[in-house]
């Protein structure tokens, strides 16, 4: 008879077991919390819990944070007095499991000194199981359950909630995957219908600065055939203005080429000292000094206008971010590689340096440091311009010791 009842247990606790692992499987959360809450609620009754805790590990502040509990009174009252995190560094026996990796229970919780008192206190914890949460012998956080009664749970509930565990961490990094998913989805249609939106703009903000350009040449030529040279400050400042939208709207309309991958170039022969030169000139003032070191002539095949456009925006950004007052410096040489000639504009600035965490993401889209103006898609382009000729654009910077960008382009021009 006793071999009889002892099948009988352990054949309804396999059953219980495997109900429970099937209604795990089913969860279909789209969030880590929402799956991790409906996992505590499944298991509170299972278990005949007073409260169920699905804790991870949050290095950012170095803590095992609930993000998932029973909704039930003692769950909620958690919350209230700040149990549903717990510091690494302030111990406990829930820290212990998630330290080492050893599962906890016990009956009296309330005379084990190592339990914290927010639990066995303010909660009224009196039976505790903790069991660690892991994937693949990586440790995420910690399984535990609780009840105000005294002794309730038994051995062979710890070895349920150990069978458990390992489907819960299953649960919530398929959920943390799915989360991750919708987030990736949700900024790429983000970013789509901004660079749609941005390029229509970019489209009707041209048309309207093509009749505006061509209004204050017409006032230009009056105020110079009359010699008023205050009208003539005023419409040259004006003129730079609209220069500068029209070479905003250019670069908005071209990133989005170079996205869709309709960036077309038109190469004829080059005297690339002649294009630096006249960039230079171009944005050379007194407050702005720029020095061009450069041979008598150097040619390449290239798209002249393209390659002044990417140009445009490296001595911009030097100018943007050199220190003031030291001059911005553009290099202009010639290397001997083993796949030919090539031609290599350096821009140097005096400035505090690129963050090393920014390195990674300055060629692309959007990608701006803290304090920078602009919508960051000048390197962008200047690297698609580089990559389009086929040569490469790369940077190096140190801390304090400021900037260069080194434009490298393929000759392949033979006179």
């Amino acid at each position: 008879m006793d071999e009889i009842w002892h099948n009988s247990i352990a054949t309804a606790r396999q059953n219980k077991l495997l109900e429970t692992l099937q209604c795990l499987l089913t969860i279909r959360a789209t969030s880590v919390r929402t799956a991790m809450t409906e996992a505590a609620d499944l298991l509170t009754p299972v278990l005949g819990a007073d409260k169920v805790d699905c804790a991870f590990y949050d290095p950012s502040i170095d803590s095992l944070v609930v993000l998932g509990s029973s909704n039930t009174s003692m769950g909620r009252r958690q919350q209230e007095i700040g149990m549903d995190r717990l510091p690494l560094a302030n111990g406990g026996r829930i820290v212990d499991v998630f330290q080492t990796g050893e599962p906890y229970i016990t009956g009296r919780a309330d005379e084990d000194p190592a339990v914290l008192q927010g639990f066995t206190h303010g909660l009224g914890i009196r039976s505790l199981i903790a069991v660690p949460l892991s994937v693949d012998d990586e440790r995420l956080g910690v399984l535990h359950v609780a009840s105000k009664t005294v002794d309730a749970f038994s051995d062979q509930d710890l070895h349920f909630l150990e069978a458990v565990a390992r489907w819960v961490a299953l649960v919530a990094v398929r959920a943390e995957l799915t989360e991750q998913l919708a987030r990736e989805a949700a900024e790429k249609a983000r970013q789509s219908a901004a660079e749609e939106l941005m390029t229509i703009l970019a489209h009707d903000i041209r048309n309207h600065l093509t009749p505006l350009g061509s209004h204050l040449d017409i006032i230009m030529r009056t105020a110079k055939r009359e010699g008023n040279e205050q009208y003539l400050r005023h419409v040259e400042a004006a003129k730079g203005a609209v220069n500068r939208m029209t070479r905003l709207t250019r670069d908005l309309m071209d990133a989005a080429r170079l996205e869709q991958e309709v960036f077309t170039l038109s190469t004829q022969p080059v005297d690339l000292v002649q294009v630096v030169q006249e960039t230079v000139s171009e944005f050379q003032t007194s407050s702005s000094p720029i020095h061009a070191r450069v041979p008598p002539e150097l040619m390449a095949e290239v798209d002249p206008d393209r390659v002044r456009q990417a140009l445009e925006n490296l001595v911009s950004n030097a100018l943007k971010h050199g220190a003031k007052g030291i001059p911005v410096v553009v290099d202009v040489g010639e290397e001997a590689r083993k796949d030919g000639r090539w031609a290599v504009i350096t821009v140097h600035d005096e400035g505090l340096g690129i963050a090393p965490d920014l390195l990674p993401r300055l060629f692309t889209r959007f990608g701006m440091g803290p304090g920078s103006g602009g919508l960051g898609l000048g390197l962008y382009l200047a690297k698609g311009i580089a990559d389009a000729h086929g040569g490469m654009l790369t940077v190096e910077s140190r801390a304090g010791e400021g900037t260069s960008f080194h434009l490298s382009l393929p000759c392949h021009y033979r006179p």
